[in-house]
């Protein structure tokens, strides 16, 4: 496989969820790393969406970084073909802590505070997965999910349920120590 576009990171702490049981579509995604890597540079990254009232349009939505050139590289190279292709690029300070059983983000964007908290770890394990719809890239990496997750936004405790597979395949709630997506 030729590989034209590809990031890779360290420090990832991904949690997407919904906030209601009757919420049809995916309406928290805090998915960041402490240092993503890309052929235009290499800073803390992700791509961050939240959408408290499935009825009205996100309140933030879009890929981080501390540097927007990284967090422009993410929409028309990683994520070609996907809604996320034109996602708009949100300055961000993004804060990674982890551990053997559990990991946490902290992302200041667009005025919101976004906190998450993984716990109770498992393994890490090796994964591989081929492209899909949602995520049209090659994806290789090491993952733990975790048997609780929790969200502070703006400080405030957020109820969260946890789908079992998310947008890339995998687990919703993960530790990602490493990892590349390639395309």
């Amino acid at each position: 496989m030729a590989v034209t576009n590809w990031m890779s990171w360290e420090g990832g702490v991904d949690l997407i969820a919904v906030t209601a049981p009757d919420v049809a579509m995916l309406n928290v995604i805090v998915h960041v790393a402490r240092m993503v890597h890309t052929p235009v540079g290499s800073a803390p990254a992700g791509i961050v969406f939240w959408q408290p009232d499935p009825s009205l349009p996100p309140a933030v939505c879009g890929f981080v970084s501390s540097d927007p050139k990284v967090a422009a590289y993410f929409g028309p190279q990683i994520f070609a073909g996907t809604p996320f292709e034109g996602a708009p690029v949100l300055e961000a300070k993004i804060e990674i802590t982890s551990g053997p059983d559990a990991c946490s983000a902290r992302v200041e964007v667009a005025g919101h505070v976004f906190e998450t908290s993984l716990t109770d770890l498992a393994p890490a394990e090796l994964i591989q997965r081929a492209p899909i719809a949602t995520a049209p890239f090659t994806q290789q990496g090491l993952e733990a999910p975790a048997a609780t997750a929790t969200l502070k936004v703006n400080g405030e405790p957020v109820d969260i349920i946890i789908p079992p597979v998310g947008i890339t395949g995998g687990p919703c709630a993960v530790s990602a120590p490493c990892g590349l997506y390639a395309r």
